[in-house]
Parts: C-alpha cells; sequence; structure tokens
C-alpha cells in the first residue's frame, strides 16, 4: 500500500475518508479557488473527469485560500460556485492549506522530496499531481498546462492504460 492511501480526507461535504478510497485509480489532486485567473479550469477538469472517469480517472479539487486570499469561502459556499458555474461533480476536500505548518498530510507527501533533491513547493493555484493506480506520484504540472493540454493528456492516457 502507498503512503497516500492511508493519508485521512475530510471531504467538502464534512464526510471522512482517505486517499485509499481513490486505490486501483489515477488521481489528478488539483488545489483549486474561485477567485483566480485559472478558475476557467473548472470546466476543463469536469470535462476531463467525465471523459476518463469510466477508465478509472478521478479528479480531486483541494480549495485553498494561500494564494492571494482567492478562495474565501466556506465549504458550502465553494460547492455552491463550483456547481452553479462549472457543473463540477468530481470530489473536492474541504478547504486546506498546500503550505507552510498547516500543510495537509496530503500535499505534504506529494511536495516530498526525492532523496536529496530540494522540496518543491506549490506556486499557486491549481497546480496539478497525477498520481498512479497504485498511488505513486507520476507526474506534476503548473498552473498554466491547462487540463487540456497534449502534455497531460498524454500522462493521463499512460496513466489509465
Amino acid at each position: 500500500m502507498s503512503p497516500l492511501h492511508s493519508i485521512p480526507l475530510t471531504f467538502n461535504d464534512g464526510s471522512e475518508g482517505d486517499f485509499g478510497r481513490f486505490a486501483g485509480k489515477a488521481v489528478l489532486v488539483v488545489n483549486v479557488a474561485s477567485a483566480c485567473g485559472y478558475t476557467k479550469q473548472y470546466a476543463g477538469l469536469e470535462e476531463l473527469y467525465g471523459k476518463y472517469r469510466d477508465k478509472g480517472l478521478e479528479v480531486l479539487g483541494v480549495p485553498c485560500n494561500q494564494f492571494g486570499g482567492q478562495e474565501q469561502g466556506s465549504d458550502a459556499e465553494i460547492a455552491e460556485f463550483c456547481q452553479r458555474n462549472f457543473g463540477v461533480t468530481f470530489p473536492l476536500m474541504s478547504k486546506s492549506n498546500v503550505l507552510g505548518k498547516q500543510q495537509h498530510p496530503l500535499y505534504a507527501e506529494l511536495t516530498r522530496p526525492a532523496e536529496g533533491a530540494e522540496v518543491q513547493k506549490v506556486k499557486w493555484n491549481f497546480e496539478k499531481f497525477l498520481v498512479s493506480r497504485d498511488g505513486e506520484l507520476l507526474a506534476r504540472f503548473p498552473s498554466a498546462v491547462e487540463p487540456d493540454s497534449a502534455e497531460l493528456i498524454g500522462a493521463l492516457e499512460d496513466a489509465l492504460a
């Protein structure tokens, strides 16, 4: 079992579980925000989810207010915004920190450096982490990489193959 699978998660609706609920699926983990220049990527993430969900993809949105105060809403407000504006059906976590002393354990693991490497902190909203079906980090994409980019789609299709 991957170290990721035992990490506890609290979802936007208050339910709890762990990352192990995604075992056997490729997961695209994205720190999201409602008032960011990249917010429109919600639409592309939902499109990816719709296209690849039956092939084993999960998208996990992680609302975060650590970049420019661009996610100030409550969990309920965030869920309503995502549904109303982008038709989001993929799971959202409860608002979480992706940096600092209060960093969510999921992000501590996703950004854990390889031995001898430097920590690569999350730089902005809508950074994307692609996790394999067995819980291994496969790829990381900066905010500017759109959900429908050839680079991301290629890595995703390889992960699902």
